[in-house]
C-alpha cells in the first residue's frame, strides 16, 4: 500500500509578483539562507520594486517562503538572468525552487526567452541540483564555464562564479503564454 505524501505548498502556496512592501521580509529571508550572498534590504527593496516583473514571491498564509530576483538580460530580451533564489527551510525539499522558476517563464513578461542563465559557484550543490533539475524537467540543455573568476573579479575574496546556461525548448516554457 502507498502511502500520500502531502505536500504543503500545492494548494497553499500563491506564487507572485513582489511589491515593495515585500523588501524587507525578502531580505530577512535571504538572511536565513546562508549561504546567499546578503545584499542591502535597499537593493532587496529596488528588486522587488524596479524589477517587479521578473522577481517571484512564493508565499503562505501572509508568510514568505521563497523569493527569486531576476531580470531580462539589457541587450538580450531572450535571456532572462536569474540573481537569487531563496527558499525557506520549512519549505526546503517540496520543489517551490523548480515551481518558482516554472512561473517565472510562464510570465508574459518572458515572452521571448529562450535561455536562462545565472551563476553558481562549483561548491553550490544545492544550486547545481536545483538547476540541473529544472533543465532535465524541461529538456533543456544546462551548460557552463566559469564567468567572474577569483582573481579576476573578486580580488581573491569570493569563489569563481561559473555562468550556466539553460538553452529552452520553447515548447516546454510557453503553457502559460
Amino acid at each position: 500500500m502507498k502511502l500520500a505524501i502531502h505536500n504543503p505548498l500545492d494548494r497553499t502556496t500563491v506564487l507572485r509578483k513582489p511589491t515593495a512592501e515585500d523588501g524587507a521580509d525578502i531580505w530577512d529571508l535571504i538572511q536565513a539562507c546562508k549561504p546567499l550572498d546578503e545584499n542591502s534590504m535597499y537593493c532587496n527593496l529596488l528588486q522587488a520594486d524596479h524589477f517587479r516583473d521578473t522577481c517571484v514571491i512564493a508565499e503562505r498564509d501572509g508568510k514568505i517562503l521563497g523569493w527569486i530576483s531576476a531580470y531580462l538580460v539589457p541587450d538580450d530580451a531572450e535571456k532572462v538572468f536569474v540573481w537569487q533564489v531563496a527558499v525557506s527551510e520549512q519549505a526546503r525539499g517540496l520543489g517551490l525552487g523548480s515551481r518558482m522558476l516554472q512561473h517565472l517563464l510562464e510570465r508574459t513578461e518572458c515572452k521571448d526567452v529562450k535561455s536562462l542563465q545565472t551563476t553558481i559557484t562549483l561548491d553550490n550543490e544545492a544550486s547545481w541540483a536545483l538547476f540541473r533539475r529544472f533543465a532535465d524537467k524541461n529538456d533543456g540543455e544546462l551548460t557552463h564555464e566559469p564567468h567572474f573568476k577569483r582573481n579576476d573579479h573578486f580580488g581573491g575574496q569570493h569563489a569563481t562564479e561559473h555562468m550556466v546556461t539553460i538553452s529552452l525548448r520553447e515548447e516546454k516554457m510557453r503553457k502559460a503564454a
